[in-house]
């Protein structure tokens, strides 16, 4: 009997009702002969709501109660789909992170998991249960509880479906697949039938938010088909896997954008080679994640270090810089907010020359100012003002002829 680990968003399970028609879904696959493992986030804005409890309370919450906190979301969801399967006849057991054995490196609000321990979930689905998992979390080597940040229940879903040796993870969201681009700004954009590991590796990391990059790196790292499908419509939805046959003939896949983007700049690096070293290893250790990256010589024979991050981690960031700015031996730091990335990706690109120079060209003529660009052999991106990213996107979108495009034809003898 083959494994399926499906996974159910938040707005996928905001209401009672939601609920009760994703334990509908969760049948149809057992109906179908399967063992089903479920992962589920918090209904609807719980975490927005949890998080606002604890401003009501401090501006800085300590990071280990907030995980207790925000684990407690989730907890209410396991429960209650536990409960709409058994209303069902369906037999099922609901498991907390660390109840279903998943152990993670003890960094609270955005660990990564480290092992998971499958036994107690293996036990119960051979006695023939549904297993419900709570995803986002999980439980260190000191036993404190922590949460997996951003999409965390992706990740979730995707380290069960490699750790079980599932069939397949399929993604349940409010939107029936991977599209061209987000069809809430972006006019023409399609759904597309299929999409490579390393595509929506580099969509997911450049803004688009139908799946978390460490989910998508899970599934390239142990070949586990992904599916994006609709929680409400019974349709096809997005096939990822190694490489996708479905729409060869596209050179450029998506257009992915990403807003509250800050770049910073450290002027005056003493030493170009150590101190651009330090300077990344000091925001490894706080866990900040630096994107595009640019270095320059000034005339006094000093290195200027230009890089982007998330606003959210402004703060952070520049705090981590001047607490070891003699170490670092830069004169100061500064930075430029209201920024977005606006980028462009497509495995087709590799063979194709005159992507990038299309891109730069289509922003030009909107009169759209590429202030950072950054390139890998599938993607182009570029940092442009913040009230500039949807008609840069747009254009962008139109100038590839990604709304009209369509899967070339299988040719048959």
């Amino acid at each position: 009997m083959s494994l399926i680990v499906q996974k159910f968003g938040g707005t996928s399970v905001g209401s009672v009702e939601k609920i009760q028609h994703a334990a509908t879904r969760v049948i149809q696959e057992i109906q179908n002969g399967h063992q089903v493992v479920v992962v589920v986030s918090a209904m609807g804005k719980t975490t927005d709501d949890l998080i606002r409890l604890a401003a009501g309370i401090t501006d800085s919450p300590n990071k280990r109660d907030m995980d207790m906190l925000l684990t407690t979301g989730e907890q209410m969801t396991i429960s209650l789909l536990s409960m709409a399967l058994q209303s069902k006849g369906c037999s099922s057991v609901s498991m907390t992170g660390w109840q279903a054995g998943i152990q993670t490196e003890a960094v609270h609000s955005k660990a990564r998991i480290t092992h998971i321990e499958t036994a107690r979930m293996k036990e119960e689905l051979e006695k023939g249960k549904v297993v419900v998992v709570a995803g986002f979390q999980g439980m260190d080597e000191n036993f404190e509880i922590t949460t997996l940040g951003r999409g965390g229940s992706d990740t979730t879903a995707v380290a069960l479906a490699s750790a079980l040796s599932a069939q397949r993870c399929d993604i349940f969201t409010d939107v029936d697949g991977v599209y061209t681009s987000d069809p809430r700004f972006i006019k023409g954009a399609r759904k597309l039938e299929g999409i490579s590991y390393d595509e929506m590796l580099e969509l997911a990391n450049l803004g688009a938010g139908v799946l978390h990059p460490r989910a998508v790196e899970y599934a390239k790292n142990h070949s586990l088909p992904l599916t994006v499908r609709s929680s409400i419509e019974e349709i096809e939805g997005t096939l990822i896997e190694e490489e996708s046959k479905l729409e060869e003939n596209l050179v450029v896949r998506g257009v992915a954008f990403e807003g509250d983007i800050v770049r910073m700049t450290v002027y005056g690096l003493e030493n170009e080679v150590t101190g651009i070293s330090a300077i990344f290893s000091v925001l490894a250790d706080n866990h900040i994640n630096v994107d595009i990256i640019i270095q320059s010589r000034t005339e006094l024979n000093s290195t200027n270090l230009s890089f982007s991050i998330k606003e959210a981690e402004l703060e952070e960031t520049r705090s981590a810089l001047l607490q070891n700015k003699e170490r670092l031996g830069f004169s100061k730091i500064e930075h430029e907010a209201g920024l977005a990335k606006v980028s462009i990706v497509g495995s087709g690109m590799v063979s194709n020359p005159g992507v990038a120079a299309q891109m730069f060209e289509v922003l030009a003529e909107q009169e759209i100012a590429i202030k950072m660009i950054s390139t890998s052999e599938i993607k182009v991106s570029t940092v442009v003002e913040m009230d500039k990213m949807i008609p840069a996107a747009q254009a962008v979108h139109d100038s590839f002829s990604l709304a009209s495009l369509q899967p070339k034809p299988q040719l048959t003898n």
